[in-house]
């Protein structure tokens, strides 16, 4: 998930740099909403693995 998050930022650094504000500005919410996601999962995974192992 975080590698479709990298790959939407890089497609809006690059249709940002072209002039295509408004597709920058929808890979970027994209890529946003992508990050977050991730940074979830990874908070709750991390949190599941230190209740297994506490076990």
């Amino acid at each position: 998930m975080l590698y479709w998050a990298l790959v939407f930022l890089v497609v809006a650094l690059i249709a940002g740099a072209l002039g295509f504000g408004g597709i920058a500005g929808a890979s970027a919410g994209i890529a946003q909403i992508l990050f977050y996601i991730f940074l979830v999962l990874l908070v709750v995974s991390l949190v599941l693995g230190l209740f297994r192992r506490a076990r």
